[in-house]
């Protein structure tokens, strides 16, 4: 494999090219831009990086090569590739001609790619007008077409550059977008605990009904090709906001999940992923980072739910955060099902219809674990957040409580739990929650009568202890050491008098 690729280089290629923006458009507006144009340079390379190979090995049978591309994993209409778009790049209209072939590839792969790009225009007034909009569209499409970002499979080779790079790019983007990051990311450390808690395994089904961008859901898929080797899985998805379905559209697409199904629409007010009987679907594994403490999520709605989701109680007016858990509990399946979901402490111990519906998830002996992460984790927020985990078939009926919030590494914005070379905190709370066993000072297997003495406050240092005790002070030896230091202090002082009289103070 000549010139083989280094993802750092394209990393470094594709934030770059961010630079076109910065100072005229906001990141949260630009991002969709540099990850559209990522993906249509990516499949560029792929088609033109086949065709390439089918020409040089019949080259004097076009029909043939122009059967097999038909045969490929997505289809590129004539004119509509980067490089057609590349080679007209300083002719005006270059916002038109990438609108026209984005539309042109999203009607050639309809069944992948239906109204991905709908959302997207990149002849928008967003940019500025024609003159500033043609000129920093072809500096993007210049950037694009450096050689770092050869993406050819030939030069790649079965490296996930292309799928690391847009992680990369969003990761940062959500950096940059503050409180609207939640909107579209969880950070890696906390996805890779909430996947390996999950242990998802060949041939079973994934649903995230808050999906953002997708990572958190692929993840899970992950799991399955590490230990297996197979892709045998389906990943099922909801997002309420369209650009971001269509970024974890093109996101899967990217990482080669094409045994996926992603859904746009509100899941709490219109649930569309349903089973034949118009019933929601069952999932073996149900994991999410659902908007913390989201207002008007719906409960105007919900009390004449008719998939009786909210047959447990009704959440506050403007808390969503048990809208989501039990929508998640009614979407796992009988026996495998089981969840792990993202939330503010608040959940854990907040009352009226919150601490009703905790009891009964307790009492119901659905609730696996509570684990206490540390603050500054999340984009968007400081506050410290917990995964709740849940199951339908549990070993017991106690609840393990794991206070893992002290475990991080300070970063300039964001905490880490995974420290490389310092103590890797993330398999620490996963040894923790697999040993299900009390630890001193770190977590607390707790029975259901606990929980009820507690009135299912689930606050984490209920049940965790993580005072350190102090050493007792000897009374006697401080009031020694007090006499001590006066006597040292007037003797100081006394000589610092007779100082300033010399000195004829």
């Amino acid at each position: 494999m000549a010139d083989a690729i280094k993802q750092d280089e394209v990393n470094r290629a594709v934030w770059a090219a961010c630079d076109t923006f910065r100072g005229v458009v906001s990141p949260d507006v630009y991002k969709d831009y540099v990850l559209t144009l990522l993906f249509l340079k990516y499949i560029s390379d792929v088609w033109q990086d086949h065709y390439d190979a089918y020409q040089k090995q019949y080259g004097d049978a076009p029909e043939l090569i122009a059967e097999l591309m038909r045969s490929e994993r997505f289809v590129l209409p004539e004119g509509a590739s980067f490089y057609a778009l590349f080679d007209r790049r300083h002719e005006p209209g270059n916002g038109e001609r990438i609108d026209k072939a984005l539309h042109a590839i999203e009607d050639a792969n309809i069944g992948k790619l239906r109204d991905v790009f709908q959302d997207i225009s990149f002849n928008s007034n967003k940019l500025g007008e024609e003159k500033q909009k043609n000129d920093l569209l072809r500096h993007l499409l210049e950037d694009f077409a450096k050689p770092e970002l050869n993406m050819r499979p030939s030069r790649i080779g079965n490296l996930d550059v292309i799928g690391n790079a847009y992680e990369f790019l969003i990761k940062n983007f959500a950096s940059d977008a503050g409180r609207k990051a939640g909107e579209f990311y969880t950070p890696p450390e906390v996805s890779e605990l909430m996947a390996e808690i999950m242990d998802m395994v060949e041939g079973e089904e994934a649903c995230d009904p808050a999906c953002g961008s997708g990572s958190l859901l692929m993840k899970c898929g992950r799991r399955v090709q590490a230990k297996y080797g197979s892709k045998k899985y389906a990943l099922y998805g909801q997002e309420s906001i369209g650009s971001t379905w269509a970024l974890a559209k093109m996101n899967m697409f990217l990482h080669g999940e094409d045994n996926h199904r992603i859904e746009w629409g509100d899941t709490i007010r219109n649930p569309k992923l349903l089973d034949s009987e118009d019933a929601l679907k069952h999932f073996d594994v149900v994991v999410a980072n659902p908007p913390f403490s989201l207002d008007k999520w719906g409960h105007d709605i919900a009390e004449h739910d008719r998939f009786g989701r909210f047959r447990r109680g009704l959440p506050p007016r403007t808390k969503g955060d048990y809208a989501f858990i039990l929508h998640m509990v009614e979407t796992m399946k009988p026996k495998t099902g089981r969840m792990a979901v993202v939330v503010p402490h608040g959940v854990l111990f907040r009352g009226s219809s919150e601490g009703k519906i905790r009891q009964k998830l307790v009492e119901e002996n659905l609730l696996d674990a509570v684990i206490g992460l540390p603050e500054k984790l999340f984009y968007g927020t400081g506050i410290p957040a917990a995964i709740l985990v849940l199951r339908k078939a549990k070993v017991d009926e106690n609840v393990l409580f794991i206070d893992a919030s002290r475990d991080f590494k300070p970063g300039k914005n964001q905490n880490q739990i995974t420290v490389e070379g310092e103590g890797n905190y993330k398999d620490k709370i996963l040894a923790a929650y697999r040993a299900r066993t009390s630890i001193p000072k770190y977590a607390h297997l707790a029975t259901p009568r606990e929980l009820a003495d507690n009135d299912y406050n689930l606050n984490i240092p209920r049940y965790v202890d993580t005072l350190e005790e102090t050493a007792e002070i000897d009374l006697v030896t401080v009031r020694a050491e007090r006499l001590r230091l006066r006597a040292e202090l007037a003797e100081l002082e006394a000589k610092m008098d007779n100082y300033l009289e010399e000195l004829g103070f």
